[in-house]
């Protein structure tokens, strides 16, 4: 089997493409990337391509299934920019795998698709797809789903699988993370577990998480099993500040909603960090999701707890951990994270 992965150099990516290609059912990977890493693992081949703009058939020809993770956060100041990729460029590649004949094409979703619900009950895979309305990243995604209920309707002979996992965290990704989210004025040595002794704890903020490898084995089981529709991803236990503050001994404080978010969309405003305050209100308004189906009928179960991921990713984040491909280098926010302050918070990605 031959397999396309788009967004191949990410955070995800990274992960998708090395459980494929340690796959004996894998017979070679093609990793997609506007920019492209300089070495390759056995059994994949880089290609160069911008899934906005770049013709993608000739990509996908040969392939069995392509898997599409090309998304884009950042310049968070552009969103006009990021709907270009996050969503034209989404439909760009659903269209593609259909006129190239793939047989099964897996998109990478999240649980920022889902319409707000409850935070302390879990619903599955037919809750709303509407977003959180406040959130580009949201919107994004539940407009790119339905742009692929389109492609599944005209194309009933495709195989579509939608992935939807709860954050994603690994080591290698931490400066990755940190350029995205928190920007470069995050003082991340002071990130050692001892160190912080205080968490701000937001009323109703709680999210799920799971480490990048086990999402990567979900998203290897969606290609070589015969599945369809949507799986939600998510490990135990569920994340909010008591949670995690009983992991590492510190003590919570009360932040109130109104103002978390004013706090959140002045910085971003003034560029102090790259995170506007769509990210709050999606943590705050997206459901818990159960993961039963993916137990069911992938097989999967998570190797690694949320805590572990989260703390896993802090760790790599005070110890400046990177990957090997350009969005995941250490070194790319430039020296002392110069070209980070000089392109503007969050516009380096």
């Amino acid at each position: 089997m031959r397999v396309v992965v788009t967004g191949a150099t990410g955070n995800i990516g990274t992960s998708v493409v090395r459980a494929l290609a340690a796959d004996d059912r894998i017979e070679s990977v093609v990793g997609i990337a506007r920019r492209l890493p300089a070495a390759a693992p056995a059994k994949v081949e880089w290609r160069q391509a911008d899934v906005a703009r770049d013709e993608l058939e000739p990509l996908f020809a040969g392939a069995q299934a392509v898997v599409h993770l090309a998304w884009r956060i950042q310049p968070s100041h552009r969103q006009g920019e990021l709907w270009m990729t996050n969503v034209h460029g989404s439909s760009r590649v659903f269209a593609a795998a259909a006129t190239a004949g793939v047989s099964t094409l897996v998109h990478g979703s999240s649980v920022g698709v889902y319409s707000p619900g409850p935070k302390h009950e879990r619903v599955d895979e037919g809750w709303p797809r509407n977003g959180v309305r406040s959130s580009f990243y949201a919107r994004h995604k539940a407009e790119a789903e339905w742009r692929l209920d389109a492609i599944e309707a005209a194309n009933p002979g495709l195989r579509i699988v939608r992935v939807r996992p709860g954050l994603v965290f690994k080591r290698e990704a931490a400066s990755g993370i940190r350029r995205l989210f928190a920007g470069p004025l995050l003082p991340t040595p002071l990130l050692l577990p001892s160190l912080l002794r205080v968490l701000p704890d937001v009323p109703g903020l709680r999210v799920q998480a799971v480490h990048a490898d086990d999402v990567a084995r979900a998203y290897r089981e969606t290609v070589v099993r015969d599945v369809r529709g949507a799986f939600n991803i998510a490990a135990e236990p569920i994340l909010d500040a008591s949670a995690v503050a009983a992991e590492l001994g510190a003590r919570t404080v009360q932040v109130p909603v109104p103002a978390a978010r004013a706090f959140t969309a002045v910085s971003w405003r003034a560029h102090l960090q790259p995170s506007p305050p769509g990210w709050l209100d999606l943590g705050l308004g997206v459901p818990l999701m159960s993961s039963d189906r993916a137990r069911t009928e992938l097989g999967w179960e998570p190797r690694v707890s949320s805590l572990e991921a989260l703390l896993e990713l802090l760790d790599g984040m005070r110890e400046g951990a990177g990957g090997p491909t350009p969005p995941l280098e250490v070194d790319a926010g430039g020296p002392a994270r110069t070209d980070e302050l000089r392109s503007g918070i969050g516009a380096r990605e």
